[in-house]
């Protein structure tokens, strides 16, 4: 694993916008220089309430997920009604309806699978739905919805997570917080705090950590993470990355191994909030070290590797997207695999990023986490 790499505001280069313009049939359509290409921002929908994640579906649209509990697909600049069958959501605090992925024989079946918070007895968790998407025209709606997988329902209503990344092999990794409650990340019999790893009907994959159940839950693949929302896989390598929130300072990027615990709260690079220390320190004997991490905070949120053709220059990088800072960070790669520079783009132009997302043209989106929440496109300029 990379050493871990520490960067400070002063070392970062910042945005400047160079042109705005109006654009027909969106909001608002700017300009901006970054470090190595012109990039053009438009932004094609607004009026969504905590938009959260999205899904490029084969025919263009996209399938758009609101915090409070609302399936949309935007399609032809246009945003459709909600959904009908999307589960119960417990939508409280950080929790809601959370991401969306579309299962890897969608064009055949129409699964797709959802996050949400969902409520129990005795609290709220994050679990994980399949359902089939069903489209007539220009009307939608979900079918045979069934829930494959909750975590523990307990008090709290934060860091719920989640990611859903769909592998090649079909199968999922979903990401989980540790719901407020630190100790549950190192409790490996609790999903919580956790990546995990399941067959899109739920089961086992046969080569996750502890199959058997006897040393961990076996749908667990990591622990030791405090609240991840961002996850992909690299198209390269086919290894998975994640990002996820640190208290106050140490956000990590990993890539979490089967069975490796990744530290939190035992060690971290963040203090608590009031300055103390966590844990043990930065370093222990049986815990990971991130790849890269963050002090001050960035609140990283939405994870894409971008593979595309419309910016070369980025290729085989990371991007962010930041929710207390409001940016998109590109983390560089050398050759080496090695992260050595970081570009922080677009801060304070559009609000709390959300959600990053590759389409399959190039271009980049996003999602805006407000009460007015926006998509938004990034594409070349010329």
């Amino acid at each position: 694993m990379n050493r871990a790499f520490r960067v400070g505001p002063l070392a970062l280069t910042a945005f400047l916008i160079v042109i705005a313009s109006p654009a027909a049939n969106a909001a608002e359509s700017r300009i901006f220089r970054t470090e190595l290409v012109n990039v053009r921002a438009e932004i094609l929908a607004d009026g969504l309430v905590h938009p959260w994640g999205m899904a490029f579906l084969p025919d263009g649209a996209v399938l758009v997920t609101e915090r409070p509990g609302r399936l949309r697909i935007f399609s032809k600049g246009k945003i459709s009604a909600p959904i009908p069958g999307v589960p119960k959501v417990y939508a409280h605090g950080q929790g809601g309806l959370l991401d969306v992925a579309l299962a890897k024989d969608f064009a055949k079946r129409g699964t797709i699978f959802l996050s949400f918070a969902q409520a129990g007895r005795h609290g709220a968790g994050t679990a994980v739905a399949r359902a089939k998407l069903v489209r007539e025209g220009d009307h939608a709606r979900l079918e045979n919805t069934k829930i494959i997988f909750s975590t523990k329902r307990k008090t709290g209503n934060r860091q719920y997570g989640s990611r859903i990344v769909v592998d090649r092999d079909g199968s999922l990794f979903v990401t989980t917080g540790d719901g407020g409650q630190e100790k549950r990340a190192q409790d490996f019999f609790d999903a919580a705090g956790a990546v995990l790893h399941i067959n899109p009907d739920g089961s086992i994959p046969a080569d996750n950590p502890f199959p058997d159940g006897k040393k961990g839950l076996p749908q667990i693949w990591s622990k030791g993470h405090r609240n991840i929302e961002g996850a992909a896989i690299d198209p390269t390598t086919d290894r998975l990355w994640t990002v996820e929130h640190g208290p106050k300072g140490g956000d990590e990027l990993n890539h979490p191994e089967a069975g490796k615990n990744y530290g939190w709260p035992v060690i971290s690079y963040g203090t608590n909030y009031d300055g103390t220390k966590i844990g043990i320190g930065t370093h222990a004997p049986g815990y990971e070290q991130p790849v890269y991490y963050w002090d001050p905070s960035i609140a990283p949120s939405g994870l894409a590797i971008y593979s595309g053709s419309m910016f070369p220059e980025w290729r085989g990088d990371f991007l962010v997207g930041a929710l207390k800072f409001e940016l998109v960070a590109r983390l560089h790669r050398n050759d080496s695999g090695k992260i050595v520079h970081e570009e922080r783009m677009f801060k304070r132009a559009f609000g709390r990023i959300r959600d990053v997302r590759q389409a399959p043209d190039g271009s980049v989106w996003l999602l805006t986490d407000e009460e007015n929440g926006a998509i938004i496109r990034l594409s070349r300029a010329r």
